[in-house]
Order: C-alpha cells, then sequence, then structure tokens
C-alpha cells in the first residue's frame, strides 16, 4: 500500500487552534507529470469509519499535533472541501507551528492518503475516494493553492484581528 502526498497553503490562526481547508475540491493542481483533482465527496467514506487521523507536523510521526481520537483535530466536509480545527498542544513543535502561522511561515497544509477510487482522463486524474491517514502542516511546498490555515485566539483582542494567509503554490 502506498501513501501518497498532497500539499496545499494558507493559515489561519486563532489562538491555540488552527482552521483551514486540507484539501480543497476541484481545484486542480499538478503533481510531477499530471493534473490532479479532488472529487467532492472523497473523503465521506474515511470520515464515516471514524478512523484516527493523526495531524503532523511535516509528515513525521515523532512530531503529532492532535488527532481525531482524541478530539484535537476535527474533521468535516464541506462544499469547498475536507476543513479542518486543530487544536495545537502546549509543547516545543505546537509553539513553533503556532509562531509560524501567526507569522505566515507556514507553508500551507499536506495530507496522507491511499486512492482507494480514482479515474484518469489523459493526464488529468481525479481522486473519487480516498483513504485519508494524515494531515501535516507543512514548513514549505504546497501543492494545492486552495487550502487554507488558521489560527483562533480567545484573546478578543486576537479575534478583531484574524490572520488569513494565502500562501503561492510551490510546484
Amino acid at each position: 500500500m502506498t501513501i501518497e502526498k498532497r500539499y496545499a497553503h494558507g493559515a489561519k490562526v486563532e489562538g491555540r487552534q488552527l482552521i483551514g481547508v486540507a484539501a480543497p475540491y476541484c481545484a486542480e493542481t499538478r503533481i510531477n507529470d499530471f493534473r490532479e483533482v479532488i472529487a467532492a465527496g472523497a473523503f465521506t467514506r474515511t470520515l464515516s469509519e471514524q478512523r484516527d487521523i493523526l495531524a503532523l507536523a511535516d509528515h513525521d510521526p515523532t512530531r503529532v499535533l492532535g488527532r481525531t481520537k482524541s478530539g484535537t483535530l476535527a474533521l468535516r466536509e464541506t462544499a469547498q472541501g475536507l476543513e479542518y480545527t486543530l487544536t495545537l498542544p502546549d509543547t516545543s513543535v505546537g509553539n513553533d507551528i503556532r509562531e509560524l502561522a501567526q507569522r505566515g511561515d507556514i507553508g500551507g497544509v499536506s495530507m496522507g492518503f491511499r486512492a482507494v477510487r480514482d479515474s484518469w482522463s489523459g493526464d488529468l486524474r481525479t481522486l473519487h475516494e480516498v483513504e485519508l491517514h494524515e494531515i501535516s502542516i507543512v514548513s514549505a511546498h504546497p501543492a494545492y493553492a486552495d487550502t487554507t490555515v488558521t489560527l483562533r485566539s480567545l484573546c478578543p483582542e486576537a479575534q478583531r484581528s484574524l490572520l488569513h494567509y494565502w500562501l503561492e503554490t510551490v510546484r
């Protein structure tokens, strides 16, 4: 079983929470020598199975930021794509990610998945169903331009100055 990884960019930081879109629907991106889009509903089965999906820093399993089993990572499908809310831990990794997100230095969000059902039309691959294993907050090189990360704050002053970062996709 091969786990594929895809990157997206953008970040919204509110206090200790990162909020955004981990995988946008119908947003075409180039992956090496082919193009790819994620079809609406591609995560329905994975989310219904209530798998324990991890949130990692840079796909590193030794740098866990949250997980669905503990409730520190929430995932949901919307019309825009797979949205997430991640409560960052008060650890050196969590604090580093929070600081980078506040500064606008986060590269984006990535996901580790296995394609369950896909289709090809020329060089365009459409992912119809994926088995999601993890999402990662990445330092650099997102692939999907329409992903977002935000950090939530409980401080009223910070709530008034919510940050929304869109970073250019690096291919």
